[in-house]
């Protein structure tokens, strides 16, 4: 949050294809910090009530207790956060920060374990500046962060959003750095939100300071800004993975601005974009429909999909967008979204998501739970700001790498997250080095998921029942280890087992694999 803005950010000019073969621009090293390897969900204050008298701890141990009672934790809601006004505007003789006895008599550690004995996480706010937002002047961060990070320790904080106020012009780089390490040695795993509003294009540098980055100013209750914020963010999915997320505010779904139908647009668009998905609403006041809204758990999944991979926009032509995710399992997610003021039919294919050639596939509605075939198109009549969701399967068979043979050195490993399965197989680094999958056919591609955090690309031969189909077929870079992406190549492959082998041509050895898919 900031109160005062003082920018607005522009939108991204990104226009980027999904593909399920080639790789985008190389993203940033991500923060290994083990945290946040889906998108955090939970609950901020401050969209419903900033700064006003009912911020205190008996409204936030009432979110606690209903995240419990209404189902929110079963969901994959964790994490209650405060914003802003949480402090006095001076700090202590000891220069610490002192929480406001009129809000928190009883301080904010014992509101953190009352979060913690819910099975929850506390979150915690504060400005990268002298200052945060607030105009009343409540203590930033700068030139205290060893101090702030540590007494946030003590406390028990999981989670600090670190807003941009107050900066007093120090680069936002260096601001948002001394954070970061500040935390690292404070002896807690604290996940890291950089609230920076995208004025310095975090997205760019931001993967190794931070979990998570603001890319756009502030989020307002009405259509036209949660679209704003949608139209800005779309275009960075480059930028996201697991650890590290494109963040274009919290949502406000419940705070009483919006129609359904566009709420759960909202709520659609930032799971496809693998946004935290932060509750912004009052939740003791929140509707059934609300409630009915941020517990659908076909939409929450897609966001908190391990593969981690942000929706990319297939077209965008006159407010008619339609957005494809890849998933772990080899699914897409589609979404139709309609911006404009009418109903309008939008349409698309399987085959232009990349899922691979099939003669039919299932596409289930999020939101409605009807589920049909199709032998590729996917389309639908979408009434104004409204959005149509579909999980889309093929007849794709998965094949796990961790249940395949390896060359002598190779290893089943889960170390790197994102992977599908139970792990993922490390080949020795050798010319030579294999992996081998049992397979059964008939099949018409072959789609192998894989990582590559090397510079360096890893070319293989691909055979067949001992036959080469394929030589020296690159595995690009991914930028990190945590970072999967696909080959595909043809095959012609009859009914019955099968013997696919991968094998490395170079001193390299073979990327890491993480499932051979079979598409029929």
């Amino acid at each position: 949050m900031s109160f005062l803005r003082r920018t607005a950010v522009a939108a991204a000019a990104f226009a980027l294809a999904a593909s399920g073969t080639v790789l985008g621009q190389t993203p940033a090293s991500a923060l290994e910090n083990g945290l946040l390897r889906t998108p955090p969900m939970g609950f901020n204050n401050w969209n419903s009530t900033q700064c006003k008298a009912d911020f205190n701890e008996t409204m936030i141990r009432g979110i606690a207790d209903i995240f419990v009672s209404k189902g929110l934790k079963d969901a994959g809601y964790t994490y209650v956060n405060i914003d802003d006004c949480w402090a006095l505007p001076d700090r202590d003789a000891k220069g610490d920060l002192v929480p406001d006895p009129a809000r928190f008599p009883h301080g904010i550690k014992a509101l953190a374990d009352y979060v913690h004995g819910k099975g929850l996480k506390f979150g915690i706010y504060t400005s990268a500046g002298t200052h945060t937002c607030n105009k009343a002047g409540f203590p930033g961060a700068l030139g205290h962060e060893q101090q702030d990070a540590n007494l946030f320790a003590s406390w028990g904080v999981d989670y600090l959003k670190y807003d941009n106020c107050n900066n007093q012009g120090v680069d936002a780089q260096q601001r948002y750095k001394a954070m970061r390490d500040a935390l690292a040695k404070s002896g807690r795993a604290i996940a890291y939100s950089i609230c920076e509003w995208g004025q310095n294009k975090p997205w760019t540098w931001a993967a190794p300071v931070g979990n998570l980055w603001r890319t756009t100013g502030d989020i307002s209750d009405k259509w036209s800004s949660m679209i704003g914020k949608a139209q800005a963010n779309r275009g960075l999915a480059q930028y996201a993975g697991p650890g590290h997320w494109n963040d274009p505010d919290m949502l406000e779904v419940g705070n009483g601005g919006m129609t359904a139908a566009e709420y759960r647009t909202h709520f659609s668009l930032w799971a496809m974009m693998a946004a935290p998905l932060l509750i912004g609403s009052d939740l003791r006041k929140a509707s059934d429909d609300s409630f009915s809204i941020l517990k659908n758990t076909d939409v929450i999944a897609l966001d908190q999909d391990p593969l981690g991979k942000q929706a990319t926009v297939l077209r965008a032509d006159a407010g008619l967008v339609v957005y494809s995710k890849v998933l772990a399992n080899g699914d897409r997610a589609v979404a139709l979204s309609n911006e404009t003021a009418a109903t309008a039919t939008i349409s698309t294919t399987a085959s232009a998501t990349g899922i691979g050639s099939a003669p039919s596939y299932t596409l289930k509605d999020l939101w409605s739970k009807a589920v049909r075939t199709t032998s590729g198109t996917i389309s639908a009549s979408v009434p104004s700001h409204a959005t149509v969701l579909y999980r889309v399967s093929s007849g794709t068979s998965r094949y796990e790498a961790e249940a395949a043979s390896l060359s002598a050195g190779g290893t089943v490993d889960s170390n790197h997250a994102g992977f599908s399965g139970t792990g993922f197989a490390n080949g020795a680094n050798a010319a030579g080095s294999y992996v081998e999958w049992q397979v059964t056919g008939p099949a018409s591609a072959l789609t192998f998921g894989y990582a590559n955090g090397t510079t360096a690309t890893r070319p293989v031969d691909i055979s067949v029942d001992g036959t080469v189909v394929a030589t020296g077929v690159p595995f690009p870079p991914t930028g990190a280890w945590t970072t999967w992406s696909t080959v595909s190549r043809p095959v012609a492959l009859g009914a019955g087992p099968h013997t696919v082998r991968l094998t490395a041509t170079t001193a390299d050895g073979p990327a890491n694999l993480d499932y051979l898919d079979l598409a029929s």
